[in-house]
């Protein structure tokens, strides 16, 4: 009777983890924490400094799930994207290519000044 027992309670706890993932994928505040890390190189909101890196607002989503694909397999060169994208499942590639793809693309915004008190 106790090997049923588990896989009663194996069997629930699957069902609950997969109810959950499409609330977890569609959460905007997960979307934008994972994008938030694209943006040391690639700019706030994806809109990088005068174009290098690349801007990433308002790409297309398919082109951009396919180029993180292809620097996670190694298929693309690059120079350090292989390693951020090696980090991420595809699901979560796929939020972030849905989060930029929302964003709109326009100049990047200015950095603040630096304030110095002496």
């Amino acid at each position: 009777m106790r090997p049923t027992l588990v896989r009663a309670g194996c069997t629930a706890a699957l069902l609950v983890a997969c109810a959950a993932a499409p609330a977890w994928a569609q959460d905007p505040s997960i979307a934008r924490s994972l994008a938030a890390t694209c943006t040391a190189c690639h700019g706030t909101d994806g809109r990088s400094v005068g174009g290098v890196p690349p801007s990433l607002a308002g790409r297309d989503k398919g082109e951009l799930l396919q180029t993180m694909k292809d620097f996670k397999t190694g298929k693309r060169p690059a120079t350090v994207m292989h390693q951020h994208a090696k980090g991420y499942s595809d699901e979560q590639l796929e939020i972030i290519s849905n989060y930029f793809a929302g964003v709109t693309p326009g100049a990047a915004a200015a950095a603040p000044a630096a304030r110095v008190n002496y």
